[in-house]
């Protein structure tokens, strides 16, 4: 039997059972059956097979631009004065799909924290190792200054100016400032995604089946204990028993599974007809995500014409380049990120734009179920920039009027022109943070939703090991889990909770 003959069927039962094929997914699944575990990925979005497969989107697969097909179409709704989208890929390999392809770690104190906190086995020595094994498996590398198209490097050689020196490399984990070359997962102009880097090398093996287009409604809980999962597959409702169920939906799918399954607070179980099996307050509750603002410039003839060189030349990512720094409000280490944009693939307009991110957010948010339906998109907020003391909005201006004051050096003001967005009319500081209360965003970087907690820990839905509280044989492996952002953008850190958790799962068993 070749591995699409055995992916096409959904069989009745398996040992583990990994709820989907997304950035942590596969790498749990694909650690399990390395281990010669049975595992069966469901993945609500289509498998296109192997790297190097047709089917594989465009989008998909060309680094120099963020995928934007096969999204699970989930934004903000009425939450906010403007429409905010949470894109989110539908696919095998998740937002592995889709991203901009940056992979940074963060700081020493993001992870020692958790461990801190009784977290045990997510310090940053513990996790450096699996760091470090994710790095290889994800093929990153790192750009040098020499490949930086000329906006991305204008802003990168005139930056030690607003303090942050010119380094290698952001993933320093000690380091608290400074701005590099991206390190990144590409090869020869290919976004490599988890499913190319860990599922492809386990596809072939007999007890591994793939199920594409495998949306799960809840998982089956019996006497304290996951027994498995209802999937909607081919038009059919199908139950599919399981000695493991692990989910890996997200910090926006994972916890509505939960909620789905009657896991979660009873209060909002009841209204919607659904048998509370295990009362957590905490499921859906802690979402956060990093805010961002997106600033552009009128750009200048003199970059115009040296992008057109670059982009003539085959090769001009959208992102290549980024700093990091401390606000005002942050004496640990550091607290924002800077980003160049630029998009280069065809577009009618042309952008020249940094981005800015906050990265500890105080605000905090939810996800919550609109009905028991799970093709019906659930309530998401984030409650951006609703912290009481408004340190969220203030971070990103100040992120915004370092950046201002990148623009006006010397070497970079000719070649990135005038403001114009916020633009002008924002550059008292209570305008700008008039602009940003009205026009929230998000850096693609949700986390939180099922929080790891120790025992007395009112809001935790797993503990250190990923298992969901009061429920045998179910755990969580995903960014729902972390229980406070790292400073990073949280691609590779997701990658480590993958390694991490399917490590534990090993050991426990």
């Amino acid at each position: 039997m070749t591995a699409h003959e055995r992916s096409a069927g959904l069989p009745a039962e398996s040992e583990y059972v990994v709820v989907g094929g997304g950035t942590a997914g596969n790498v749990v699944a694909a650690r399990l059956a390395e281990a010669g575990r049975e595992v069966l990925v469901l993945e609500a979005g289509p498998d296109f097979g192997p790297e190097g497969d047709s089917a594989w989107p465009a989008d998909f697969v060309d680094a120099t631009r963020l995928g934007t097909s096969h999204d699970w179409g989930y934004d903000s709704a009425d939450t906010y004065p403007w429409r905010v989208g949470f894109e989110r890929a539908r696919a095998i390999g998740g937002c592995s799909d889709v991203n901009g392809c940056t992979q940074t770690w963060g700081h020493r104190r993001d992870y020692d924290a958790w461990a801190e906190s009784g977290l045990q086995g997510w310090s940053m020595n513990e996790l450096l190792p699996l760091f470090d094994e994710a790095t290889r498996k994800m093929r990153v590398r790192l750009y040098t200054d020499g490949e930086l198209t000329p906006w991305q490097h204008a802003w990168y050689a005139a930056a030690p100016t607003v303090g942050m020196p010119a380094v290698p490399d952001l993933n320093d984990v000690d380091a608290n400032a400074g701005f590099a070359p991206e390190a990144v997962n590409i090869r020869d102009g290919v976004r490599v995604n988890t499913a190319f880097a860990y599922l492809d090398p386990v596809r072939a093996f007999d007890h591994v089946r793939i199920v594409g287009d495998a949306l799960v409604e809840q998982v089956l809980v019996e006497d304290g204990a996951a027994v498995g999962v209802i999937v909607h597959h081919r038009g059919e409702r199908r139950v599919v028993r399981a000695g493991t169920v692990v989910l890996a939906g997200g910090a926006y799918n994972s916890p509505t599974i939960l909620l789905r399954s009657g896991i979660g607070p009873a209060s909002q179980l009841a209204p919607l007809d659904i048998p509370v099996r295990v009362h957590l307050p905490g499921v859906g509750e802690n979402l956060h995500d990093q805010p961002f603002l997106l600033m552009s410039w009128e750009g200048s003839e003199a970059m115009s014409a040296a992008m057109a060189r670059a982009r003539a030349e085959g090769w001009a990512p959208d992102e290549q380049a980024m700093g990091k720094i401390a606000s005002s409000h942050e004496h640990e280490a550091f607290d924002l990120h800077f980003l160049p944009y630029s998009p280069t693939h065809a577009t009618s307009r042309k952008r020249w734009s940094v981005g800015t991110s906050a990265l500890l957010p105080r605000s905090r948010g939810f996800v919550r179920l609109r009905s028991a339906d799970p093709e019906e998109a659930p309530s998401i907020d984030h409650r951006f920039l609703t912290d009481p003391e408004g340190v969220d909005a203030a971070m990103l201006a100040e992120g915004a009027e370092i950046l201002r004051a990148l623009a006006r050096a010397p070497e970079l003001a000719p070649l990135v022109g005038a403001e114009i967005h916020p633009g002008p009319q924002t550059f008292r500081r209570e305008e700008l943070l008039a602009h940003l209360y009205r026009h929230p965003d998000n850096y693609w970087h949700p986390v939180g939703t099922c929080r790891m907690g120790v025992a007395d820990d009112p809001w935790a839905v797993v503990d250190a090991r990923g298992r969901v509280l009061g429920v045998d044989g179910l755990r969580v492996a995903d960014a729902s889990i972390m229980p406070r952002t790292p400073r990073a953008t949280t691609a590779m850190p997701t990658v480590v909770v993958g390694e991490r958790i399917a490590r534990m799962i090993l050991e426990d068993s």
